[in-house]
């Protein structure tokens, strides 16, 4: 999924745009005129606006874009609280609508949300690094042009490694969050999986941090 991101905080464009990244394909522009350009040259799955921004608004970006009978999906950021903003987006052809302050696990859902109702095709394809893909959909790692198949367990841990990227995970959450009490593993078999998925992305992208735990790093 292609995403276009208008926001002109510069930090929360930052962190909504790393957060992003992790799943989709993410444009991030800071004013209204630039969003118009971009979307004129190039398509995209879904636009993320906000609503108050430099340039043409949020809002009349919305308007003009659905004048032309654009309807790619759009969800409204806003830092408006009243129902008078909320009735205008959506008048003008907003699809969804998020008030900040928010968690990026409501934004998240919102995604997913549109995703299905407008059926918009997941790109499965999470980068490792800059010549190995994670597809965790399908349980295997594309590393050249070669493909591995990994264990559904091993793609579930390495995708939790993914999804905290550059953060140190200690042993305890992640048996706390892949593994039932029935079925908590041994510290040998932890040791298996890392060494398996050691061999196929690089001894060097899973770091094991002494007495603290393990952490995915980024190129």
């Amino acid at each position: 999924m292609k995403i276009l991101l208008l926001e002109d905080d510069a930090l929360l464009s930052k962190i909504l745009t790393k957060h992003l990244e992790k799943s989709y394909k993410t444009t991030a522009v800071y004013d209204g005129n630039s969003a118009l350009e971009i979307i004129e040259n190039e398509k995209f799955d879904l636009l993320i606006f906000d609503s108050n921004v430099p340039g043409i608004s949020g809002l009349e970006l919305i308007k003009e874009l659905r004048t032309y009978n654009d309807t790619t999906p759009i969800i409204m950021i806003t830092a408006y609280q009243d129902t008078i903003h909320l009735k205008k987006a959506f008048t003008h052809g907003c699809n969804d609508y998020i008030k900040k302050p928010f968690e990026l696990d409501e934004l998240d859902m919102r995604i997913k949300n549109i995703s299905r109702t407008f059926n918009i095709e997941q790109n499965t394809l999470i980068s490792i690094s800059k010549d190995t893909l994670f597809d965790a959909l399908n349980n295997q790692i594309i590393k050249g042009n070669k493909i591995f198949s990994i264990a559904k367990k091993e793609s579930e841990f390495l995708n939790y490694l993914v999804k905290k990227r550059n953060q140190t995970i200690s042993k305890e959450e992640l048996v706390q969050n892949l593994w039932s009490f029935e079925q908590m593993p041994s510290d040998a078999t932890l040791r298996v999986y890392i060494r398996n998925l050691r061999t196929v992305i690089g001894k060097e992208a899973i770091m094991t941090i002494r007495g603290m735990g393990y952490r995915l790093v980024s190129e």
